[in-house]
């Protein structure tokens, strides 16, 4: 199994003192926690983009591009990257140049996004979002692949013989970010693309419906399913010698959540944190939990990505830093053994165009 830490750049008071982290220092700390990542030996780094409150993560490719300069080695992914909002030849001039700055690393993923600042600031559905999303991909894809492409469609202008320029450094992989509906499903399944399963706010039942139904539809086009590519999230994580421990500590992160739910008048799905280590995908206990865990859900889910929160997410810093020290340490190598998982394509060598 391979790992990725990610982070939406959520910016929310400290769950102890109330205090908010200056902008800038929340930044910093995002590609502070990259660098750690890479020195502990996380597989990739993911970047999220959202465009309201509580989120930072406006700008992915900006961030990642920082990461990329101060890394050498993990993957840098989008978690996601919202097709249905953005122009798709801005997406893929902004990805190509991060890829070359990054000697190939960059791995996407899509999605239609969510949250009412899509109504608000961009004037995208639930009416359209998903049609947006699919015309979007439709040309990203013909863009890393194409010197030359001719194109109209019905949400931006048209192209004619246009060449979009740098050409990219090789064509990367994209995943499809999948939450609670089947056309990233099917949008994953028709063109043969991986799969990047939320399991964040449920059980695990729908998001297992969602990769079966993935994999039906996978055969239905003729690809192989049995060579299904599959990561899913997970909702939290801290890692402690003791379970004990490591409630005692995440429970004053895990009840600022569940008011921060209330605040906002969402009606919280695992309403005690220990509801939520027994139904959902927190992992939070001891190194043997949390194998325990993963492999319940890979029994389910099949999966051989996975990612965990990068943020100290209102641990204090020896905390999270020691968590997933930990992680690294006693949990990741024994997954990693027990669970295969294919490489990372490697990149391509650069073309003279």
């Amino acid at each position: 199994m391979k790992f990725l830490a990610i982070s939406l750049i959520v910016h929310a008071p400290d769950p102890l003192t109330g205090r908010y982290k200056p902008v800038t220092e929340r930044f910093r700390e995002v590609v502070d926690n990259a660098v750690l990542a890479e020195r502990l030996g996380f597989d990739g780094f993911g970047v999220g983009e959202r465009h309201e409150r509580p989120f930072l993560s406006a700008a992915p490719p900006v961030v990642l591009s920082h990461i990329a300069a101060r890394t050498s080695t993990i993957r840098l992914f989008t978690a996601v990257t919202t097709l249905s909002l953005l122009d798709p030849v801005r997406a893929y001039e902004d990805y190509a140049t991060l890829d070359h700055l990054a000697g190939g690393r960059l791995e996407l993923m899509i999605g239609k996004g969510n949250g009412a600042a899509q109504a608000q600031v961009f004037h995208v559905t639930a009416d359209d979002q998903w049609e947006r999303n699919r015309e979007g991909y439709e040309l990203f894809r013909r863009l890393w692949r194409e010197d030359r492409v001719t194109w109209s469609g019905r949400y931006r202008p048209s192209l004619t013989d246009a060449e979009i320029l740098p050409r990219p450094l090789r064509v990367p992989r994209v995943w499809h970010g999948s939450a609670t509906s089947e056309e990233s499903v099917e949008l994953a399944a028709l063109h043969g693309d991986p799969l990047f399963s939320a399991n964040v706010t449920n059980p695990i039942e729908p998001y297992a419906a969602l990769i079966d139904h993935y994999r039906e539809r996978l055969a239905h086009h003729g690809h192989d399913p049995d060579q299904a590519l599959i990561g899913a999230g997970s909702a939290g994580l801290y890692v402690a010698e003791r379970s004990q421990d490591a409630l005692a500590a995440y429970r004053p992160v895990y009840d600022a959540r569940l008011a921060l739910f209330r605040r906002v008048g969402i009606e919280p799905v695992f309403p005690t944190l220990e509801d939520a280590v027994e139904r959902s995908s927190i992992l939070v206990g001891s190194p043997q939990q949390i194998i325990d865990k993963v492999h319940r859900y890979h029994d389910r889910f099949g999966h051989e990505v996975m990612h965990v929160q990068a943020d100290a997410d209102g641990l204090p810093p020896h905390l999270h830093r020691a968590s997933l020290e930990l992680f690294q340490r006693d949990v990741a190598p024994v997954l990693r053994k027990e669970i295969p998982s294919r490489p990372f394509p490697a990149p391509s060598v650069e073309s003279p165009s």
